[in-house]
C-alpha cells in the first residue's frame, strides 16, 4: 500500500477503518489431531520466580528453597531445583496464547503427568503440545472436548515435563 492511501485518521482509502486482528487461540474445529503446535518464545526460570511460586503455594519443600540443605544432597549436584508445579504450570501457560485464549471453556483434568529431568535456576523452558484427540460435546452444543499433551523441553531439549489435558473449547461463533 503506498501512503497516499492512507488517510489522516489512521485509515485505509479515504476514512475506512482499518482492518483489526485480535490474537486469540483456536476455536474447536481449528485443532488437527497428531499436529505438534510449537510454542515461542521459551521462558527462563529465575530463582524469584521459583521462591515466589514455591511461597505462594505454601510448599515448604527445602530442595526449591534451601540452598544450605540442597548442598548437601546427592544426585542434583548440591543445586535447588525448580518446583514441578511451576514448570507444570508454566508449559501449559506458554500454550494459551496459540490454543486456548478466549475460546477455552474449561480445563476438565491433567493426566500422565511426570517430570522426567529437573529444572534449575537459569535453564529456558520450552513448549509444545500435541492434540492427540477431539470430539464434539454430546452435552454442551457449540463446544467440544480436546485432548492436549504438553511437552516441557529445557534449553539443551531434555524433557523435563509432560502432561496430558483435557479441555473444552467453543466452536466458531
Amino acid at each position: 500500500m503506498s501512503g497516499s492511501e492512507l488517510d489522516h485518521s489512521g485509515g485505509v482509502g479515504g476514512g475506512d477503518e482499518p482492518k483489526k486482528v485480535t490474537q486469540r487461540g483456536l476455536w474447536f474445529d481449528e485443532f488437527e489431531v497428531d499436529t505438534v503446535y510449537e510454542h515461542r518464545p521459551g521462558r527462563t526460570v529465575t530463582e524469584a520466580d521459583n521462591v515466589l511460586f514455591t511461597t505462594l503455594t505454601m510448599n515448604s519443600q527445602a530442595l526449591h528453597l534451601d540452598a544450605a540443605f540442597a548442598a548437601t544432597q546427592p544426585g542434583f549436584g548440591g543445586e535447588r531445583l525448580v518446583n514441578s508445579m511451576l514448570t507444570l504450570s508454566t508449559i501449559v501457560g506458554l500454550s494459551v496464547s496459540q490454543l486456548t485464549q478466549g475460546t477455552l471453556v474449561a480445563n476438565l483434568g491433567f493426566s500422565e503427568i511426570a517430570f522426567p529431568k529437573p529444572m534449575f535456576h537459569g535453564d529456558t523452558l520450552y513448549a509444545e503440545t500435541v492434540c492427540t484427540g477431539k470430539r464434539e460435546s454430546k452435552s454442551r452444543p457449540g463446544e467440544g472436548v480436546v485432548s492436549l499433551r504438553h511437552v516441557g523441553k529445557n534449553q539443551h531439549g531434555d524433557v523435563v515435563a509432560i502432561a496430558q489435558r483435557s479441555t473444552l473449547i467453543r466452536k466458531e461463533p
